[in-house]
Formats: structure tokens, sequence, C-alpha cells
């Protein structure tokens, strides 16, 4: 897995500032329905820089998607989803 780092670049930064952030997962319920949906998606996801790895459950009830990351938070995922037509909130 890649390694990325938190950067702050509006000051200058201490020595030994720079830190790993340790990968979480995010799921989310979802309206992924069909293979073709998640082909769909694939291109914008796989090529998202601060996602890791994800995948989508389509044989459960909430067609669960799940998004490992060590950036992004929920908002961004839902974001993202949305303005691609689909519906997306994250589960508990």
């Amino acid at each position: 897995m890649e390694k990325l780092y938190l950067v702050n670049q509006n000051r200058a930064t201490p020595p030994n500032f720079y830190r790993e952030l340790e990968p979480y997962v995010l799921i989310f319920k979802t309206n992924i329905k069909t293979q073709g949906d998640k082909f769909t998606l694939k291109p914008l996801l796989d090529a998202h820089p601060l996602i890791s790895h994800w995948n989508v459950d389509l044989e459960d009830i909430d067609c669960v998607l799940r998004i490992v990351t060590s950036h992004l938070c929920q908002q961004n995922i839902a974001d993202l989803l949305t303005r691609r037509g689909y519906y997306c909130t994250e589960l508990d």
C-alpha cells in the first residue's frame, strides 16, 4: 500500500513533521445495484489518488460500498457519488 503523508503547505514545516496516516474504512449504503453501476464508477474510484481500495457488495440489501482511505471523510465520498447520480449515506 502506498504511504501518504500529511503536509501543511500554508506555513513552514518543522523537521520530522511529516507523519504517516493510518488507513481506515468508510462504509456506505448506496443504490449501486448492478455490475453496470459498478463499472460506471470503477474509473472514478480507481483513479482517485486518496482511495487505496474499494468494493461494493451487490448481494447486500444495502448495496454496501466500502472505501479504504487515509484522508477522505464520509462527506467527500457522498459528494463524489451524488454528483454521478448515486445515493450514498454512511452506515454506522
